[in-house]
Formats: structure tokens, C-alpha cells, sequence
């Protein structure tokens, strides 16, 4: 209002809405990630990417668009547990937003996310996924909605350990349920393992099974139990009689209903109110004498409890790497949205020095993830059938993009806050939920510290599996094409000097260096698939960029670094200018920087 005339002068909305910088709602989230399209050249079979190309377009609209929008509402409407049914009886059932059931619907039925690498005929192919396109869809999915990853990967996992350690009934009773698309049967799968005293150690694990009239039953307690509503779960359990610590578990599958159709003897007693991954159920359980089904025979050396289990947890973490790269991507391109869009002191922010240098901390890991998930996809495929080798390299990297990605995702998204200002603070925008959901990484599945010890004890100090690694990345380096060749050699010096020091901490059994070797692993690793990826794609006429990412790697995460000194290097400015840049980098313009 004009204080001399008492006029009402209205506001300038549509300029003033202009101000505030957009989000990526809206966009075709595959369309838009040219990295990922480039690299499923190098990772996918030609015919399967082209078979896959319209189902990932399609994908990719429904993740900018629909899914996007009902993640959001289901972030606001968390689930709901209900004790009793109208009647009084305890059937304590979940109840969950529609946004929530969509997709699900989405997800499970018509992308069949819990089923693709578990039989053939999805999307029309003949066979069943390789393990490549299911990280890749999670890759998408995590973008948009990251709650539901965890019961789409415990589905899986469930039913791949019943396929593998279940008798016969066990297998023909939930197996082809756990995999359907058919939202009137399928099934959903989850894992109860924690119990109060915390999840890592489980050698204390006191939830009891006892063999009573020709069938066995579970009592105790369960702590922290994520997909609390799933149909049938895994429980890590102590027989009774057996041997304390790890040696005396086993695994049992636990149906949420009996085959009368009646509930099982066991309670969620209530829903934890977490900090982030609102959307999807986690509970405290209670077993009261509920009927469940070994798998394998309890107490067979050949075959412990643990060591089944083990099974699940490196598919689960394997899949919590593919998530962390999808919030980073989500992430960079919130960034590099508003980094394009906003103006400030006369000209758009991406021109700004300093945030230039912010960008590039955002889009290295970023890069990394996704390159680490698409090559362990290749190797665990390799694995499962049969490549020994495979699997010793699976080993190793396993846990390591595990524990890197979880702490790189935790800095991708306060850095992607950041660079929205206090809008990113606000759950108006995708910001804070990136926030809140990275943090998770860092807690399920082992903690840094236990990845990190899975590297130094296991990987290296029992299985060798480091050398494993080291011939098949100097193998990628040797027959990479257009790999310059004193680049090549400095990726091969920093490969065996990072894999020498994780070898070294590993015999001298230097635990509190554990961190520094796992980060080593990774880094070192993911320097010669970036390198090799950029070559390869920079001497068939594509975007060379990765190998300037390679050399970024190199020069901030394997090189010693001076606190004080000052000024960038000629080949990090030119670097930046190149990779900020929507142009492709052709092969020769990446080697001439290489050499600066």
C-alpha cells in the first residue's frame, strides 16, 4: 500500500518468482544424465541396450515427473501402524499412504525391481537381467525416491537366499511370489537382524528358535527391523542349545501369515520415528513362539548361519552403493540447476570462481559412484556365473564402494544445500530430504568402520582379494585403447602404491588406519575406470571427459596435498572449465590438458 495515497500497488509476482532458482522436477531424468548414456555403451551389450532404451526414457519421465511428486507426498505422510482390526485381534498391519501403494505398483509390478535378475521375460527379453540393469534402475530410482530402494533390494535378496539355501518346499512356497509382478501375489521380502545391544556385533544375538512338535519357533526380540510390513523375512537366530558367539546362528525364513492364512505368532510393537527414509516402515518386533523355516540344515558346519547371511549383506550393500551414486547424481543436478539459473552481484552464479571449485567437489564423487556401481554390476554378473576371480574382486570393492559413497554422499548433499542457500533448507525443495535420507548410508548394513575392517581383516588379510583387483585394473589399463601413455603410467604407480598401502595395513593389522586403506581401494580404482572409460569412449569419436575426472581423482585424493599452498594448477582450471561445460570433451582436447 502507498502510505500517502492508501493505493493498494500490486506485487511483480512473475518477476519476483523468477528469482528463486527452479529444481529438476519436471525433467526426463535418464534423458538428461549424458554420462550414464554414454557409459552404458561400455557396459551394456548392444542388443540389451537397445532393447532396454525406451523402457529407461520411460523410466526416466516418471522419475522427473509422477514418482517424484508421490515421493514427496509420501515423505510427508509416513506409515501408520495399526494394532488391532475392528474385531480386537492383533493383526498389527501398516497402513500407508496411496502415494506410497503407486509406487509400489510402478516399481514392483510394472518395472519388476525386485524380479529382473530373478527370471527371464522382463520388459520382453529372454533372460533374466544381469545385475548391470538392476543397479541401473535403482541408480534411476534413488533419484526420485529412496525409501522404497530398501524393500526393492530386501525382496530381492530374500528370495535369492531362499532360491540358494531353502529345501524344495521352501523355494516352491515363496520363491516365485518374492519375484512376481502380479500386485494380487507377489510378495515382499525383508531381513530382521538387529537386536538392541546394536547391529555389527551379532555374536551377541539372543533371539532364541526352539524345535517344538516337529516344527521350529522364534522368541526374543528385534530391534530395528526396516520393511516391517514384508510377507516373508529372514531372521538371524540362535538355536537352542547352540554354541555361543557367531558359530551357533542360523537363518530362518519367518511368513507374516501361516498358510491357513493366519497372522504369525510375532508383534511390531511400534514404528521408529527416524531422521530420514520416512516413506518405508521400520519397527521394533517381538517373536512369540512364530512359526519359521531354517534354511539349510541348523548346525551344519558346511553351511553356518552367519556366513548365509553374509550372502545378504553383500548384495544389500552392493545396492546401498548404487543408491548413494543416485542421490549424488540427484544432488549435482539440483546444483547445477540453480548454479545456471540464479543470478547474483550481476551475473549467473556458475560464473563464480569459488563456486565453480564448490561444483567440482559435488560432480567427482558423483562421477565415481556411477562408474563403480556399472563395473561391479559387470563383475558380480561375471560372479554369479561361476568367475572366481569375479568373485574375489566383488570382495574387495564391495565394501569399499560401500563406505565411500555412504561418507561422499553425506558431502554431496550439504554441498547441493548449500548451493541453493537457505531455499535448500527448506522442505519445499528436494534439498532436505537428500539431506536427511544420505545419512542412512552411513548406519545400515555396517558402519564406515566395520567396511573399512571387512577391507583390512577379510578382503586382504584372509581372501587376498587385493591382488585379485590389481590384475584386472592393470589388465583395463594395458588394453585400453587411446590411454595416454605417461597418464597410463600414473595410474598405474597410484594403483599399486594405493593397493601396496592397504596390503601393508592390513598385515601389520593397523586397524585405526583401516579408513585409509578402504579409501585408498576405492579411490585408486575408481581413478583407472574413469581413465579407461574416457579413452575408450574419447577414441570412438564420444566425450572424453572421464579421464580429466580420472585426473582429478589422482591430483585430490591420492596425491599429498599442501595446506598452505596457494593458487590453482593450470590443469585444474582448464579442467574445470572443460567438465562445467555442456559440451562433449573430444580425446584430443582432453590429452592436451592432461599434459598441463
Amino acid at each position: 500500500m502507498n502510505i500517502h495515497t492508501g493505493q493498494h500497488i500490486p506485487l511483480p509476482q512473475g518477476e519476483l518468482a523468477e528469482l528463486v532458482a527452479p529444481d529438476c522436477h519436471g525433467q526426463n531424468f535418464f534423458e538428461i544424465d549424458r554420462s550414464l548414456q554414454d557409459l552404458l555403451t561400455l557396459y551394456l551389450p548392444e542388443d540389451l541396450r537397445v532393447h532396454l532404451w525406451p523402457k529407461l526414457q520411460e523410466f526416466g519421465a516418471l522419475l522427473g515427473g509422477e514418482i517424484d511428486t508421490l515421493s514427496r507426498t509420501a515423505d510427508r505422510h509416513v506409515p501408520v501402524l495399526h494394532h488391532r482390526d475392528p474385531r480386537g485381534r492383533f493383526e498389527d498391519w501398516i497402513e500407508f499412504h496411496p502415494a506410497y501403494k503407486r509406487m509400489e505398483q510402478i516399481t514392483f509390478c510394472d518395472f519388476a525391481m525386485a524380479g529382473m535378475t530373478g527370471k527371464p521375460g522382463v520388459f520382453g527379453w529372454p533372460e533374466p537381467m544381469p545385475h548391470t540393469v538392476k543397479f541401473l534402475f535403482q541408480y534411476l530410482l534413488g533419484q526420485s525416491e529412496f525409501g522404497q530402494l530398501c524393500p526393492i533390494s530386501m525382496t530381492e535378496t530374500t528370495a535369492a537366499m531362499i532360491k540358494k539355501f531353502g529345501g524344495e518346499a521352501l523355494i516352491e512356497r515363496f520363491y516365485d511370489r518374492l519375484i512376481s509382478q502380479d500386485p494380487e501375489t507377489r510378495m515382499s521380502g525383508g531381513q530382521f537382524m538387529t537386536e538392541r545391544h546394536g547391529g555389527s556385533d551379532v555374536s551377541q544375538l539372543a533371539v532364541e528358535a526352539r524345535f517344538d512338535d516337529g516344527e521350529w519357533r522364534l522368541y526374543g526380540e528385534k530391534w530395528f527391523c526396516s520393511a516391517a510390513d514384508a510377507d516373508v523375512v529372514l531372521v538371524l537366530a540362535r538355536p537352542r542349545g547352540a554354541p555361543a558367539g557367531n558359530k551357533g546362528l542360523a537363518v530362518f525364513a519367518l511368513p507374516r501369515r501361516l498358510e491357513d492364512g493366519s497372522r504369525n505368532a510375532y508383534r511390531v510393537v511400534r514404528l521408529k520415528d527416524k531422521l530420514g527414509t520416512l516413506s518405508m516402515a521400520s519397527g521394533e518386533v517381538v517373536f512369540e513362539g512364530a512359526v519359521a523355516y531354517p534354511l539349510g540344515d541348523v548346525g551344519a558346519k558346511e553351511n553356518p548361519g552367519l556366513k548365509m547371511m553374509m550372502n545378504q549383506v553383500s548384495l544389500s550393500r552392493l545396492s546401498h552403493g548404487a543408491r548413494a551414486a543416485s542421490m549424488m547424481r540427484r544432488c549435482l543436478n539440483e546444483a547445477m540447476t540453480v548454479a545456471r539459473s540464479r543470478k547474483a552481484f550481476g551475473e549467473t552464479i556458475i560464473g563464480k570462481p569459488l563456486l565453480r571449485r564448490q561444483l567440482m567437489k559435488l560432480l567427482v564423487p558423483t562421477e565415481q559412484a556411477l562408474s563403480m556401481t556399472l563395473y561391479l554390476g559387470t563383475v558380480l554378473t561375471a560372479a554369479a556365473n561361476g568367475d572366481t576371480h569375479a568373485e574375489r574382486v566383488a570382495r574387495i570393492l564391495t565394501p569399499a564402494h560401500k563406505y565411500r559413497t555412504a561418507r561422499d554422499n553425506i558431502r554431496v548433499a550439504t554441498g547441493a544445500m548449500e548451493v541453493r542457500g537457505g531455499n535448500g533448507y527448506i522442505e519445499d525443495f528436494v534439498n532436505a530430504r537428500l539431506v536427511r535420507d544420505a545419512h542412512v548410508g552411513l548406519l545400515w548394513e555396517g558402519t564406515s568402520n566395520i567396511n573399512a575392517l571387512d577391507i583390512t581383516t577379510r578382503a586382504i588379510g584372509r581372501t587376498e582379494a587385493h591382488k585379485d583387483l590389481k590384475s584386472a585394473l592393470l589388465e583395463q589399463i594395458e588394453d585400453c585403447p587411446g590411454l595416454p601413455g605417461s597418464f597410463a603410467s600414473a595410474l598405474k604407480s597410484s594403483l599399486i602404491k594405493s593397493l601396496d598401502l592397504a596390503e601393508e595395513i592390513a598385515r601389520r593389522g593397523e586397524e585405526s588406519l583401516a579408513r585409509q586403506a578402504a579409501s585408498a581401494v576405492y579411490h585408486a580404482s575408481t581413478a583407472v575406470l574413469l581413465a579407461c572409460e574416457g579413452a575408450r569412449l574419447g577414441a570412438d569419436g564420444g566425450d572424453a571427459r572421464r579421464l580429466l575426472l580420472a585426473r582429478m581423482v589422482i591430483d585430490h585424493c591420492l596425491s599429498p596435498q599442501d595446506p598452505l599452498s596457494s593458487g590453482s594448477s593450470a590443469f585444474e582450471t582448464a579442467a574445470t572449465d572443460l567438465l562445467l561445460s555442456d559440451a562433449p570433451v573430444p580425446i584430443g582436447a582432453a590429452e592436451q590438458t592432461l599434459s598441463l
